[in-house]
């Protein structure tokens, strides 16, 4: 599967699971947060001057965007699951559980979501990209941009998929989205599935904060499907590439997409040169994993591995 059908099989899950008739993102709930109450500490560091969870929450499953394979009705069940007070109870036990940050798009009612959140007490950070078109002129990236600024969101970056695109087409509108990106006073970050966008971005000495790569191994048994079921092309080129670059690592895709064990993920990132990992977790996966990487931190080969930490 290249590129272009792993985007179509997105775009479909995405589409089966509105056609489902769940809602992408709650707008509002039908009841008040919790009060917060803290569970648990979880490693820190900094980005741009904020500090965020080493562990951070991914969003896709909290917009029903989920990778399994050929198994295409995980995108309605992840749907009926995470309804809009589910969503909100996730991020609520991620707060409770150090993790103070989630990732995510700018899917259907995401940034009134956020701001609902916040408004009911919630005090997780946001990273987010837009997927709003990117060309020469940039108005419709800017605008979209600049409704997640007001939207209250602590970080932008440019989306995978389109820095995927733009590197083998038009290299030179990576830059040109970091600036609009930066205009707004925030950190800003490039995600990719593909090696060559670091390369380029640090050749080109683009201005970005920090970098959100796919990073995961290859031993598990549907590595090599190339069915929606592996994202990091070469993971030894990738620990090597980035062992040289001086800014803070976000890993994802880490397990992935459930084919590895959390704390075999951990491992094997943090000890390669991972700064942060991006988890997608349901509700009740977050006691356990966030348990499971305060382990892993503790062992000789994440503290002493052989590249810096950033952030």
């Amino acid at each position: 599967m290249n590129r272009r059908n792993f985007v179509k099989a997105t775009v479909l899950g995405a589409t089966m699971a509105t056609a489902a008739g769940m809602p992408a993102f709650p707008a509002h709930a039908a009841e008040q947060l919790p009060p917060l109450v803290k569970k648990r500490e979880i490693p820190t560091g900094t980005i741009a001057g904020i500090t965020f969870s080493r562990m951070m929450l991914g969003g896709n499953l909290l917009t029903h965007y989920t990778h399994s394979r050929d198994l295409r009705y995980v995108y309605n069940l992840a749907a009926h699951y995470n309804t809009p007070e589910k969503i909100y109870e996730t991020m609520r036990i991620a707060e409770e559980h150090g993790i103070n940050t989630v990732v995510i798009h700018t899917a259907k009612g995401v940034l009134d979501g956020l701001k609902e959140y916040k408004k009911q007490g919630g005090t997780i950070q946001t990273i987010i990209c837009s997927t709003a078109p990117i060309n020469e002129d940039m108005a419709d990236y800017t605008q979209s941009c600049q409704a997640c600024v007001d939207a209250g969101v602590d970080a932008l970056y440019l989306w995978g998929v389109q820095a995927d695109q733009l590197v083998g087409r038009q290299p030179e509108l990576i830059r040109k989205a970091v600036n609009t990106m930066r205009s707004f006073d925030v950190p800003v970050g490039v995600a990719a599935h593909q090696l060559n966008v670091i390369e380029y971005c640090e050749q080109e000495k683009i201005r970005n904060d920090f970098y959100i790569k796919t990073f995961h191994h290859h031993n598990y048994p549907s590595a090599k499907l190339n069915h929606d079921s592996s994202w990091c092309d070469n993971p030894e080129n990738v620990a090597e590439v980035m062992a040289k670059v001086e800014k803070p690592w976000i890993a994802f895709k880490i397990m992935a997409a459930g084919a590895i064990p959390p704390k075999n993920a951990l491992d094997y990132v943090f000890s390669n040169g991972a700064d942060f990992v991006i988890f997608g977790m349901f509700d009740f996966e977050i006691d356990e994993d966030t348990r499971l990487l305060n382990e892993v931190f503790t062992q000789e080969n994440v503290k002493n591995r052989q590249r810096k930490w950033f952030g």
